[in-house]
């Protein structure tokens, strides 16, 4: 597993502890954020598109409860609690409320590694499909064929499906136009040149209206990628 690609979280209003966790996870190849405006947490994870999130329960504004519930009704990303609550009612509660795994206050930043990599060998090691983020706010599901904006579908034909899973898994590289028409025939969807011009310029449409960005680059004579 290569964790230098792997994003954590750390929702935790203890500064000190927050840099120390980030430091030394950053020593490891992790890249970290620490979230910041602690009443906008789901904004935070949206833009910043975590694999694994390190959420403390004593919180302002709302306890990690709150903020756990909030991210499971958009995503499955993985959540460790880092709590100096040891009643087993909130190690049960955590769990039940979708998190992960949980670790107590104090902790020994070796502990709360192991932690980590098992949660990820978990997770992504045996989940080739997942969720990939484009822009912030929206990811696309690969396992679905869907998008979605701040926890919203957008809608897509059939056709726009394909299409986008066909640059998401071939993503940075180019796909020409004839891989794009193949992958579409296989669903028995015959699809000409000329449909295939039209498919590519609405979910260009569709993908700036939510982004207000061209996310669809043209490689000239060879096919489209996105970045």
């Amino acid at each position: 597993m290569n964790c230098g690609k792997m994003k954590i979280m750390i929702i935790e209003d203890d500064t000190a502890l927050a840099e120390a966790i980030s430091s030394f996870l950053n020593r490891w190849g992790y890249e970290t954020a620490a979230a910041i405006h602690f009443d906008q947490i789901l904004e935070e994870f949206f833009g910043y598109g975590p694999q694994l999130v390190l959420m403390d329960i004593n919180l302002p504004y709302y306890d990690g409860f709150y903020w756990c519930q909030q991210i499971r009704q958009v995503s499955a990303v993985p959540i460790l609690y880092i709590s100096s609550r040891n009643d087993d009612r909130d190690q049960i509660m955590a769990i039940a409320q979708g998190g992960d795994d949980y670790i107590e206050k104090p902790f020994h930043l070796e502990l709360l590694k192991a932690k980590i990599q098992a949660i990820l060998r978990r997770t992504y090691e045996y989940k080739v499909r997942g969720q990939v983020f484009l822009e912030e706010g929206m990811y696309f599901d690969l396992e679905e064929q869907a998008l979605y904006v701040k926890g919203q579908e957008v809608e897509l034909t059939k056709s726009e499906r394909r299409v986008l899973t066909k640059l998401m898994d071939s993503r940075p590289y180019v796909v020409t136009r004839e891989e794009l028409m193949m992958d579409l025939w296989e669903t028995d969807e015959y699809v000409s040149d000329g449909t295939l011009t039209t498919v590519i310029c609405r979910l260009r449409n569709k993908l700036k209206s939510v982004c207000e960005k061209e996310l669809i680059g043209t490689k000239k004579g060879q096919g489209y990628f996105l970045p």
